[in-house]
């Protein structure tokens, strides 16, 4: 039988629902749609239930701009103990067997399998002849931009055509060579062909496949959805992309996150509040306001004793009322980019000041502590001591980590019946860590910013990621002078801070607030670490953000910056024709600027270390070449 163990925050990125994973015993499985993940996968016995508000969280400004109800944990494994209750014993998350169809490595022979089996399974024509192999997965799958999924066509490519009648045994032979060339289909009916350019797309969207799998008519997606248990397809106008099921672009994972932020009432503590939206007091008050009740202090207090001991009626009513508040705040209908900028517009102003919370701990420390330099650079300097961030799994892409999908056909994809109102929920977890806050002065940038220089650079890079939009049907990305700065500043600081504080570079994040609103003004960045344990990590990142240690690094960083191992060719390239992911960075590559995309909030994109330290021609396009 194939089974594995996963880690609870793996199924909300990398390996969340829809994305394929390889468990100890070699098999390809699919993380199943979200429909019945909270069910025992056999009839309950000995009064076994469960009750997924045991999973149950909250976070007020995620689930408004994504639109649920509420969070749930993914269900972690639980074993029976003798005469020990517990709760949701047994639970599993499940998953399907997929690529379905298989090949033996000894005759080669291809054979579909149902998605739902789980024994290795022997080769029929092996077996006649007396011998024992094993149907191995193929290694190649059939994707579209818009999330859809299947197994490569394997008897229309054979055939070169959508409806084949030929229904004779296929085998899959390679022919020694190391390119898709060298992987030949042939089928008993004496047809065969190669699958030379299955992976290749041509400029304008369309695919190889696509275009050459049937000279009559191009052959399209078929709109399938595996992962939810379903062989039936839907009308799907988009081509179809062969791929090695390995390929780093057949899943990537969107992930919606949000920065626990304290919220108080004249009388109610933000701790008063946290107790309140979380179970077991949560799940009292839920089904108070279903059955339509006004929840009173007291009734809560009646069913919790304990728990609300130390907080009085008027504390408990005044708690009630901010979290009415925050549940009747509703979200727009589509997500735009000023709700964004709202959005982190709070935590931009929450991270400014010192803050001493259970789940945020925020020390400022003034700019006179730190060398001149570093004072002109930065207009405020915060440690985060302590924070709190809940990362949902809000839907998926594949082929590009940004297509014209809205947020409601992306979460669409994780469900076969996506619940409304009440019900709705999303799969997410919950990290403890530390950062660092870091805000650039705004009145040295906004005179940085207008220089000839670094419009028309930016200028460059702007029409790029706009023709990229265009070219995919994605939301514009407005690409200014302080964004590109600080992403960049981002970037090298944490690549400079993994050799300084022990940190791997996958372990640092960026949180990325920018914005030229008027009222709404941001130039800053939030470097931080975080995992699951509820006591965070160890405060080694804080440190390095303490006067005395922060500025040689800093300094060392933009050293770092003015020269890349792979100059002049970097720097030219970001003066000439631009690099890295479709071309949308300038003067920046592996050796100098990117960090893993999992650390990065805009997938290695839109960087520039020229607007850091300047160019051999023009020294004052870099904002820190003067300091």
């Amino acid at each position: 039988m194939s089974k594995g163990q996963i880690r609870r925050a793996q199924l909300i990125t990398p390996f969340g629902v829809g994305a394929m994973l390889v468990v100890r015993d070699g098999t390809s499985l699919l993380t199943a749609g979200l429909d019945h993940w909270y069910e025992l996968e056999s009839e309950p016995d000995n009064g076994r239930s469960v009750s997924p508000d045991d999973f149950k969280l909250e976070e007020w400004r995620l689930s408004r701009v994504l639109k649920v109800d509420h969070f749930r944990l993914p269900p972690d494994y639980r074993e029976k103990r003798r005469g020990i209750e517990v709760p949701n014993c047994g639970l599993t998350v499940p998953f399907l067997r997929f690529p379905q169809w298989h090949f033996c490595p000894s005759c080669n022979y291809l054979e579909p399998l149902p998605l739902t089996v789980r024994q290795r399974t022997k080769c029929g024509g092996c077996s006649k002849q007396r011998k024992t192999r094993y149907l191995l997965q193929v290694p190649f799958v059939a994707m579209c931009e818009r999330g859809h999924l299947q197994d490569f066509p394997w008897r229309e490519w054979v055939h070169e055509t959508g409806n084949p009648k030929c229904q004779l045994k296929m085998r899959l032979v390679s022919t020694g060579g190391a390119t898709l060339g060298a992987q030949k289909l042939v089928c008993d009916c004496n047809k065969e062909r190669t699958l030379s350019q299955i992976t290749q797309a041509n400029p304008d969207g369309s695919t190889i496949l696509s275009e050459k799998l049937d000279p009559a008519q191009p052959f399209m997606c078929r709109g399938m959805r595996p992962w939810l248990g379903s062989e039936i397809g839907e009308p799907c106008p988009s081509p179809l992309k062969g791929s090695l099921r390995s390929a780093s672009n057949v899943y990537f994972a969107f992930q919606a996150s949000a920065i626990y932020l304290p919220r108080k009432g004249k009388l109610a503590s933000s701790q008063l509040v946290g107790v309140l939206e979380q179970p077991p007091v949560s799940t009292l008050m839920k089904i108070l306001r279903d059955s339509g009740a006004i929840i009173q202090p007291s009734a809560v207090r009646g069913v919790h004793p304990l728990i609300l001991q130390p907080y009085s009626d008027s504390e408990i009513a005044d708690a009630l009322v901010v979290l009415s508040v925050s549940k009747a705040r509703e979200p727009s209908a589509e997500v735009k980019d000023e709700d964004d900028v709202a959005f982190r517009y709070a935590e931009f102003e929450e991270l400014r000041k010192a803050t001493d919370e259970e789940n945020l701990l925020i020390r400022e420390v003034p700019s006179i502590d730190y060398g001149p330099d570093i004072g002109m650079i930065f207009s405020r300097i915060a440690l985060v001591h302590k924070l709190r961030e809940t990362r949902a799994h809000a839907g998926f892409s594949r082929v590009f980590p940004e297509n014209g999908q809205s947020l409601e056909e992306r979460m669409d994809l994780l469900w076969r019946r996506r619940p409304l109102g009440k019900d709705s929920w999303l799969p997410a977890y919950v990290v403890h860590g530390e950062g660092i806050f870091l805000e650039l002065d705004l009145r040295r940038l906004k005179k940085w910013e207008v220089l000839d220089s670094v419009v028309r650079r930016i200028a460059q890079l702007h029409n790029r990621i706009d023709r990229v939009s265009h070219e995919r049907g994605t939301r514009k990305q407005e690409v200014t002078p302080r964004l590109v700065l600080v992403h960049t500043l981002s970037h090298i600081l944490m690549n400079r801070l993994t050799f300084e504080c022990g940190y791997s570079s996958a372990a640092l994040r960026e949180r990325l607030y920018v914005s030229s609103a008027s009222g709404r003004e941001m130039a800053a960045v939030l470097v931080y670490t975080a995992a699951g344990d509820a006591e965070g990590t160890m405060g080694g990142l804080v440190r390095m953000g303490k006067p005395g240690v922060f500025e040689p690094v800093f300094r060392r960083a933009i050293e770092a910056a003015q020269w890349c191992s792979a100059d002049p060719v970097c720097m030219e390239l970001g003066s000439e024709g631009g690099q890295g992911p479709d071309s949308c960075n300038l003067a920046a590559c592996h050796n100098c600027a990117m960090i893993p995309e999992t650390a990065c909030e805009l997938f290695n994109r839109i960087l520039d270390r020229t607007l850091l330290v300047g160019d051999l021609c023009n020294s004052e396009t870099g904002f820190f070449a003067s300091s």
